[in-house]
């Protein structure tokens, strides 16, 4: 993990091709919904504070 986090923070990863929805906090169980049916086209949801 340390190895890929170094990656990420250096920019040599881009994670904007996966991560499909920003939601807040609030919004969590719809974020778990529409991950785990594939609406809306997602591939992975961050859920923000």
């Amino acid at each position: 993990m340390p190895y890929l986090h170094d990656l990420i923070s250096e920019g040599k990863v881009d994670l904007s091709d996966i991560i499909t929805h920003k939601l807040p906090i609030e919004r969590a169980k719809f974020g778990y919904d529409i991950f785990d049916t594939k609406r809306d086209d997602c591939i992975k949801v961050v859920l923000q504070p």
